[in-house]
């Protein structure tokens, strides 16, 4: 009589090289270690990745930020994938805290892409089977990858971290734009706080160009908290908090998950238009980018639950009460 074939499942946690602090606090707190990768890029701009150990019928989870330069590590996350799918691993999970090219989710005019699909299809492409990610842009992304997809909230955690902190004063969420009001009003809800709105217009001609035009809601001697799900170059927040200002608002904390911190940004929340910025480390935040005014609060225990939920084939649903 041949021998019973083991069938319990192998975790296996992997890093590329845009972020692996990250990823290191992931797999720690899963207790285990990243797998060894070796990683280089050639001369003429292309990467090589390879496993150093067998990754033969693992469920695999593929952690990757994707800042500046987003294209590099993007590929190196395509690479990574299709090293494990052609290496046999049972499955394949894409980690994107920050999903790449998430703005792009529609077309505006005739003629644009629309990248946030086709970075899924080239998930999909390399062998992924699932993707898990924090805050997309829009909920509509989930629908555009065949197959399951993990949506991750920062918002108990920032919340839960703005009502220690500020909830002893009169606090009002702000939503800097009207496609922020259905995020800013679960804010609203959950820290109990009025809810004010920034109408603005964007220059579709010129990116990253923001005019504001007129606030909604009583701001004046209250501590307003805009709410965002990124900040690139700080042109809208900077505007939105310097309205909120001039509208008579006592002070002004900025909250968004993910800190692309683009230039100029850091000069901008610097400035006096804002008082305090909470973001997480969805993106790697180097010492350049670090001012006296930010708090980082780290993803990692989130991404590490969902994870062990996955693995463990649980509900990733239960880890937001209210919102399975």
């Amino acid at each position: 009589m041949s021998a019973a074939i083991p069938n319990s499942k192998k975790l296996v946690i992997a890093s590329g090289r845009a972020h692996p602090e990250l990823a290191q606090e992931v797999a720690a707190l899963l207790g285990t270690k990243l797998v060894a990768t070796a990683a280089y890029d050639f001369a003429n701009g292309e990467t090589f990745v390879r496993y150093e150990e067998s990754v033969r019928g693992v469920d695999a989870f593929v952690i990757q930020a994707h800042p500046y330069p987003i294209n590099h590590w993007v590929m190196e996350h395509l690479l990574m994938v299709d090293a494990l799918k052609r290496a046999s691993a049972k499955r394949i999970t894409v980690v994107a805290p920050f999903f790449p090219y998430a703005r792009q989710d529609k077309k505006h005019k005739g003629r644009e892409p629309i990248s946030a699909r086709l970075m899924t299809d080239l998930f999909k492409a390399a062998g992924a089977n699932r993707i898990m990610s924090v805050d997309l842009h829009t909920p509509q992304i989930q629908g555009f990858f065949d197959g399951p997809v993990d949506h991750l909230w920062a918002l108990p955690m920032l919340a839960d971290y703005a009502a220690e902190k500020w909830g002893h004063e009169p606090l009002t969420v702000v939503s800097p734009d009207s496609g922020r009001v259905r995020v800013a009003d679960i804010w609203a809800d959950r820290l109990g706080a009025p809810l004010a709105i920034i109408h603005k217009r964007r220059d579709p001609d010129r990116p990253n160009q923001v005019q504001v035009h007129e606030l909604v809601g009583d701001v004046k001697g209250r501590t307003c908290l805009l709410v965002d799900d990124m900040i690139d170059t700080a042109g809208t927040i900077v505007a939105a908090a310097k309205a909120l200002k001039d509208n008579g608002a006592g002070r002004v904390i900025v909250a968004a998950t993910h800190a692309v911190f683009s230039d100029p940004a850091v000069e901008r929340l610097s400035g006096d238009s804002v008082d305090e910025v909470l973001v997480t480390n969805t993106l790697p935040i180097p010492a350049e980018k670090r001012f006296d005014k930010l708090t980082v609060l780290s993803i990692a225990p989130l991404i590490a639950r969902a994870i062990e939920a996955v693995f463990t084939d649980d509900s990733v649903s239960n880890i937001f009460p209210g919102h399975a």
